[in-house]
Formats: structure tokens, C-alpha cells, sequence
């Protein structure tokens, strides 16, 4: 059995996101309380990153500057209550879905956790900051394959002048996300479905991962220059180049790439099944990648883990081969 390690993205949130676990392991709650610490003061949000993930509001925890830094504590948080029953289990490559990039990289030990968690709260609101609300949009796009797809795009982008709309998130064989300027989301989607294909909107705050975030990406650089990178311990597959990468020096520019770049993870993990991993892990909320991860590759075995249950589970699951 070969192992990967994969963490998700914006969207896996719920209220009540990591309590049971925090209640039953001291090394998932004391995530939680390094969070709290490490954003005290920096929101106008009276409430502490784990009120909000144990007991909402919900429209709080949607916003964006407190999704991302919440979903990245729910997922570190699994990933030590992991390690705290499987110490020896050790994964060959890691890796995340948009914001599930940053846990990956907090697990393979390339930039601290606390340090980690300032930063996707400084992306979230960044990336909610970089398109007015309305102005962008996203669709799920299904029954169009990506050369279709990128030729739709194109033609868009050329009836409409100076508007945006791009592939944003290949996240499985037949399952594409697109973002970009509201009209031109909708004009793809008019065609796409001219085309045999459907387009499906999603509830989005922003076109993310288009050239509309470059103000984002541009922020989050000059983020990055002030903390510490180091090589990662474990390869980390990296969202924009679906490539396996352990050096500090690249770490820095490929999470900028991200954020106005593409999220290959078809690719990705196609990479990691290439490079021999059988098995996945999905540490944190919800079961989106590993929906994903069984439409590119059936084959593959997927545990979750994000609460008791699901923990005993994989545990149980894992530790004959760890």
C-alpha cells in the first residue's frame, strides 16, 4: 500500500466542523487553540476561528477570510488526531484542492502552521477584495471535454471585449469549473449547452482562479516574503503545474501562480497514481476529493478523515500497513 495524503478546498465547510474531534483528542484541540492565538487581533470579528467552526453562525463562517483559515485548522487539526493513533503512517506524496494546497504544505512541514493560517485569512479576503461582489462567476461545467471547452472560452472572450472567462478547476474527467466575469460565464454557459453539454452556476463570492485575482496573487506574494519556507519533508503536488515539488525556492511562486491560475487536480492525481500511490487519505471536512479522486482513477481506495467515526475508520483501515 502506497500513500497520499489530500486535503480539501473552499466549499467542504460546515458548522460543527472539527468539535468532535477536538473533544476526543488533545492533539486536534490544541490546533485549534494555536488558530485562535495565531489570529487574535487580526479581524474585526469578535469571535475566536474555533467558536466559529464549532458553533457558526453560518454567514460568518462563509465568509471568505474566515472559510479558508477555518477549513485549513479543521484539516490540520485531522491530520494530528492521525498522527496522535498512527504515528508510523507515512505518505509519499501530499497534496490539496485550491486551499487544500496550504494544509498539504503544513503537513509536509514547509511553512508553519501559524504562519499558514495568517496567510489564507490575508487570501481570503484578498481574493474577495479583487472583484466586486456580482461583477464575477463560476460554473460547473459537464459534458464538455477541455479542448472543446478552452475553444469555447476563447470564442467568448473574443465576442466580448475586454472580459474574462477561463477554465479555472479541472477536477475530473468530464467535470469542469470555469470563472470570470458574470455576462461572460453565462455567454459560455449559453454555449455549452448549445453545444450538448451543461453548464451549472455555482454559489461563489468570487471568480476564483482566473486573471480577475491578480491583485490577489499579488498580495499574497508580498505575504509570502515575510515568512519562513522550507523544503518540504514529503513532495507536495502543486495545483498549478499538477508536478511533484520539495524545494523552499518554488513553493513561494507556485501558490502565487494559484491563485489566478488553474487548479489541475485531475492531473494531480494522475501524477500520484503514476507514482505508484494505491490508497488516499482525505484529512478534513466533507468527501469532495475523494468523489473526484474515483472518477479519475476507480481503482483507487479512499479513507476520510474529519470526525470520531471516520478517524476509528481509517484507522482501523491503515494501521496493518503503517
Amino acid at each position: 500500500m502506497t500513500v497520499a495524503f489530500v486535503f480539501p478546498g473552499q466549499g467542504s465547510q460546515e458548522v460543527g466542523m472539527g468539535r468532535a474531534l477536538s473533544e476526543r483528542s488533545a492533539a486536534a484541540r490544541a490546533v485549534f487553540e494555536r488558530a485562535d492565538r495565531a489570529l487574535e487581533g487580526l479581524s474585526a470579528d469578535p469571535l475566536p476561528l474555533s467558536t466559529l467552526c464549532f458553533e457558526g453562525p453560518a454567514e460568518q463562517l462563509t465568509l471568505t477570510e474566515n472559510t479558508q483559515p477555518a477549513i485549513l485548522t479543521a484539516s490540520v487539526a485531522a491530520l494530528e488526531a492521525l498522527r496522535e493513533q498512527l504515528s508510523g503512517l507515512s505518505p509519499v506524496l501530499v497534496a490539496g484542492h485550491s486551499l487544500g494546497e496550504y494544509s498539504a504544505l503544513v503537513c509536509s512541514g514547509a511553512i508553519s502552521f501559524e504562519d499558514t493560517v495568517r496567510l489564507v485569512r490575508l487570501r481570503g479576503r484578498a481574493m474577495q477584495e479583487a472583484v466586486p461582489v456580482g461583477e464575477g462567476a463560476m460554473a460547473a461545467v459537464m459534458g464538455t471535454d477541455a479542448d472543446a471547452l478552452v475553444a469555447l472560452c476563447g470564442r467568448v472572450v473574443a465576442e466580448l471585449a475586454g472580459r474574462v472567462v477561463s477554465p479555472a478547476n479541472y477536477n475530473a474527467p468530464g467535470q469542469i469549473v470555469v470563472a470570470g466575469h458574470a455576462d461572460a460565464v453565462a455567454r459560455l454557459s449559453q454555449l455549452v449547452g448549445e453545444a450538448g453539454g451543461r453548464a451549472i452556476p455555482l454559489k461563489v463570492s468570487a471568480p476564483f482562479h482566473c486573471s480577475l485575482m491578480k491583485s490577489a496573487a499579488d498580495r499574497v506574494r508580498e505575504a509570502l516574503e515575510t515568512i519562513s519556507v522550507k523544503d518540504p519533508a514529503v513532495s507536495v503536488v502543486a495545483n498549478f503545474d499538477a508536478q511533484a515539488n520539495d524545494s523552499a525556492a518554488r513553493v513561494r511562486q507556485l501558490l502565487v501562480d494559484q491563485v489566478a491560475g488553474a487548479v489541475r487536480w485531475e492531473q494531480s492525481v494522475r501524477l500520484m497514481v503514476e507514482r505508484g500511490v494505491t490508497t488516499f487519505v482525505e484529512i478534513g471536512p466533507g468527501k469532495v476529493l475523494a468523489g473526484l479522486i474515483k472518477r479519475v482513477h476507480r481503482p483507487a481506495v479512499v479513507h476520510n478523515v474529519f470526525d470520531p467515526a471516520s478517524l476509528d475508520a481509517a484507522v482501523a483501515a491503515l494501521s496493518s500497513h503503517s
